[in-house]
């Protein structure tokens, strides 16, 4: 348990960390990449405004408009243009303005967008921008390199940078996850020696009740109080000892004889138990199970799972209730599931059902004699068998319980 709430804060940590810098990183490129596109569309205006020429000065009489505009522009800016007749023939094509480009080049990118719906884009490292009439199509070219390689660049430093961050995050947060989780650790720790401790400080109080009540029964003869007390103290016995069980098997450390042995036995003769409890209920209990099934795994376990996951069906099954188990072989592993019908289950009851005494009867009847813990201790076997349990509904009026070891 642990182990695991380490590695969920580190996945929580490291997670958060990128989510951060996918948003700051994120917007400051999405705003460099806006104005390199703004400041790229301006010179384009000025260019159709001026039918593919810019006016040595520009900075003059647009200064007032639109302080990105340098005395330089004209100078710095290279640029070219290609106007199309309607029959997508070129009439004209000016490529004094750029070295890069020929005309024959010019012309070939002016009949690829001339077929395109886009008036504005960028074309290879140009932008562009189409201006169409009924009788001609001018399009204007500018060439965008500089700025193109320069938002690259930074793009590129960008993602390199937080990759280092995040992985210089990741270290410091693997190696400083233990101290975080460490209170939590020996918390749980000490809870679960105290149940041990307190389950075997039971116990002997326990044996001496039943022992004397036992005395008394001889002495006075059976009486409705000496039954009573004799009922109510098998059942504190028998939650001490699952409390007791359930903390070994949540331990680490926890030394299990993992053994093969024939799994479709085991749970046959199991199974055949729960069908005569369930007969004499009136319930139908259906059995599927592959034969000459093997497992490698701690038996008297797994037995304690499979009566856990039969009882529970049973139990909580109703009236005139079916219970179904299904064992097959499912890849390398082995899928049990248990199913069976309920009178009303939600989504909440099985978000809890693994939890410790909890129970989807809120008023805690006694009549099924659970303690709410069955589970528990179901999940605990599992997870010592490095397996998966869930449960699910598909109506609300039946419970699916899936093992898969």
């Amino acid at each position: 348990m642990i182990k695991k709430l380490r590695l969920k804060f580190i996945a929580i940590s490291t997670l958060s960390m990128v989510i951060v810098l996918f948003v700051i990183l994120g917007s400051i490129n999405l705003l460099n990449y806006r104005e390199m596109v703004q400041n790229s569309d301006m010179i384009l205006n000025l260019l159709v405004e001026n039918n593919g020429v810019l006016p040595k000065n520009v900075y003059k009489s647009k200064q007032g408009n639109h302080g990105k505009i340098s005395p330089e522009t004209s100078f710095e800016s290279r640029y070219f243009s290609v106007f199309l007749k309607k029959n997508n023939t070129t009439y004209e094509v000016d490529t004094d303005k750029i070295a890069a480009v020929d005309e024959d080049q010019a012309v070939f990118f002016a009949q690829q967008l001339n077929s395109h719906s886009k008036e504005r884009g960028f074309i290879s490292s140009y932008r562009y921008v189409k201006k169409q009439t009924s009788e001609e199509t001018k399009i204007f070219f500018l060439d965008c390199t500089r700025s193109v390689t320069s938002f690259r660049a930074f793009l590129f430093s960008s993602l390199f940078v937080s990759a280092l961050g995040i992985v210089a995050v990741f270290l410091l947060v693997v190696l400083l996850s233990k101290m975080a989780v460490d209170p939590v650790s020996e918390s749980y720790e000490k809870q679960k020696r105290f149940i041990t401790d307190a389950g075997h400080e039971i116990k002997t109080p326990l044996t001496i009740i039943d022992a004397d009540t036992s005395i008394l029964e001889i002495e006075y003869g059976e009486s409705e109080w000496i039954k009573d007390i004799q009922m109510q103290t098998k059942r504190l016995a028998g939650l001490t000892n699952d409390l007791i069980y359930l903390s070994r098997m949540e331990e680490e450390n926890t030394k299990l004889q993992m053994i093969d042995f024939p799994f479709s036995d085991v749970a046959m003769e199991i199974a055949q138990s729960f069908q005569n409890l369930a007969k004499v209920q009136g319930k139908v209990f259906e059995v599927k199970i592959d034969p000459m099934l093997n497992l490698c795994g701690d038996e008297n376990a797994i037995r304690q799972l499979l009566s856990i996951l039969l009882d529970n069906a049973v139990k909580y099954s109703g009236d005139r209730g079916k219970i179904c188990l299904d064992i097959r072989k499912k890849g390398k592993n082995l899928k049990i599931s248990v199913y069976n019908t309920a009178q009303s289950i939600t989504k909440e009851n099985i978000e809890h059902l693994f939890d410790r005494f909890y129970r989807t009867d809120a008023s805690r009847n006694s009549e099924t004699g659970g303690y709410g813990i069955g589970l528990s201790i179901a999940k605990a076997v599992v997870a010592a068998h490095k397996g998966k349990i869930t449960a699910s509904s598909m109506d609300g009026k039946s419970l699916l319980i899936t093992v898969i070891l």
